[in-house]
């Protein structure tokens, strides 16, 4: 009983251990998972490759753990990734795989950030549908009271309505977004908000308060290591030097943010930085170098890219409804399909419950009436044990009657031995005494004969009363 105690403690203890260890290898996998996924969104104004490829290993951990914040957050930060590399394409996929997983999970305030990120996308293509998306996340941003998410959202409303023109509109959102940075020492984004309200007084025609607030953008970009800022930063500090003929301050400006877009490898980027130097060196009238970088454009930003780019996210996000309907129709056969097989299993196992049921009232009657036999053969062993009782209670009273009579008996018996050989002893002796004195002449024969006769009478008479005594009971001995 002690050993099987101990083993079971033993083996207990183990599950336990192992169960603990199982928790604290969950935990560590799940922690490091939110840390790249961290990192990798940290990384995204400085290497967009680099927050691809910390993603992606995220995603893969999340993956294999079935961890599905972490599966969700990684898909929306590659897809950022991907959108500052721009890689509409492969963006738009990871967003909407991490809205997927996120409406699964009726995470609200997650969907609402990959709302955010997809209305980014449509930023340079469809403002109708950017401002759609950023007004869908805006509502639930307030309604969780999320400040982090809010700032961004005013910022990129505000970025629809500088592409609109409607510069003041604009500056109103950036200054909202600037506020909400500020109380949230969020620096990152407090570079972006400088570097947009320093766009919206360039193009206000405002060039000295736009200098001071794209200088302060590009030198807090520089500290805080953020490449992305200051090559788009540096793009309009051009255009301005430009539009005001300090033409070396342009060159100089031009020079370094390029070389920041081709670290980035950022074609968009790049282009834009050739349509800058293109019109740099029309301003100087270097009409040879114009041209040269002229032939060198690509305008992405061109009404025929802008409806394509579009469209084809317009039609990957229908492709994904589609094949999210076909999954899902999918997953409604094969849980029609399971729900079959538990029907019957359910049939089969009900019908063998009946009859185990059956045989167990079966057996229940067999042992009632096995039961019911073995009490009756009981009782008539306790009745057989009754009567052998009282034959054995008889014999002993049979046994003991019996005893005493023969130790009468044998009293008798002893008391008689003593009668005789003390009353025929005598006659017997008296006979030896004649029979010797006859011998030796001493008495008379006929005397001797009548004295002889007398004492064989003797003894006859003691023996024939000895018979009687015995035969009789018990009589008085004398």
């Amino acid at each position: 009983m002690n050993k099987t105690f101990t083993l079971l403690f033993f083996l207990l203890t183990t599950f336990i251990v192992y169960a603990k260890g199982n928790d604290d290898v969950t935990l560590k996998d799940t922690t490091e998972i939110i840390k790249l996924n961290k990192q990798a969104y940290a990384n995204r104004l400085t290497s967009p490759e680099q927050t691809i490829a910390d993603a992606s290993k995220a995603l893969d951990m999340a993956v294999k753990l079935d961890y599905k914040a972490g599966i969700g957050e990684a898909y929306r930060v590659r897809g950022i990734g991907y959108y500052y590399l721009n890689q509409a394409t492969a963006a738009i996929n990871d967003y909407l795989n991490a809205l997927s997983t996120f409406e699964k999970a009726k995470d609200l305030r997650s969907e609402a950030r990959v709302d955010n990120n997809i209305g980014n996308l449509y930023l340079d293509n469809n403002l109708t549908k950017a401002l759609e998306y950023f007004k869908k996340s805006l509502v639930i941003t307030e309604r969780l009271n999320d400040s982090s998410l809010t700032a961004s959202l005013y910022m990129n409303i505000g970025n629809v309505y500088y592409r609109k023109k409607s510069f003041n509109q604009a500056l109103n959102y950036y200054d909202k977004s600037n506020a909400l940075f500020i109380s949230l020492k969020d620096s990152a984004n407090l570079v972006q908000c400088l570097q947009n309200r320093g766009v919206i007084y360039y193009w206000l025609n405002q060039y000295d308060a736009a200098e001071k607030l794209l200088l302060a953008a590009n030198k807090s970009a520089k500290q805080l290591d953020l490449n992305k800022p200051v090559a788009s930063t540096n793009l309009t500090l051009a255009s301005l030097y430009i539009a005001q003929g300090k033409f070396d301050e342009a060159e100089r400006i031009v020079r370094e943010g390029e070389a920041y877009a081709v670290a980035l490898k950022d074609e968009k980027l790049t282009n834009d930085y050739n349509y800058t130097i293109y019109q740099l060196e029309s301003k100087k009238k270097n009409y040879e170098k114009a041209l040269h970088y002229l032939q060198l454009i690509f305008k992405q930003d061109s009404s025929i890219h802008q409806s394509n780019e579009s469209t084809q996210i317009n039609l990957i996000q229908e492709q994904f409804k589609q094949e999210a309907k076909q999954r899902d129709t999918e997953l409604l056969l094969v849980n029609q399909q399971n729900d079959r097989i538990k029907f019957w299993a359910v049939t089969v196992v009900a019908g063998l419950l009946l009859v185990v049921i059956g045989l167990l009232v079966s057996n229940v009657k067999r042992k009632a009436a096995t039961n019911e036999q073995l009490t009756g053969l009981n009782e008539e062993v306790s009745r057989q044990k009754d009567n052998l009782d009282r034959v054995n209670h008889h014999l002993e009273e049979i046994i003991d009657e019996r005893t005493k009579d023969l130790q009468v008996k044998n009293k008798k018996l002893s008391d008689y031995s003593s009668y005789l050989s003390h009353q025929i002893r005598g006659p017997i002796a008296t006979l030896r005494g004649l029979m010797n004195l006859e011998k030796e002449g001493l008495v008379d024969e006929k005397e001797c004969i009548t004295m002889m006769d007398k004492c064989v009478s003797d003894i006859d008479q003691k023996i024939i009363e000895m018979s009687e005594m015995l035969n009789d009971g018990p009589k008085t001995i004398v």
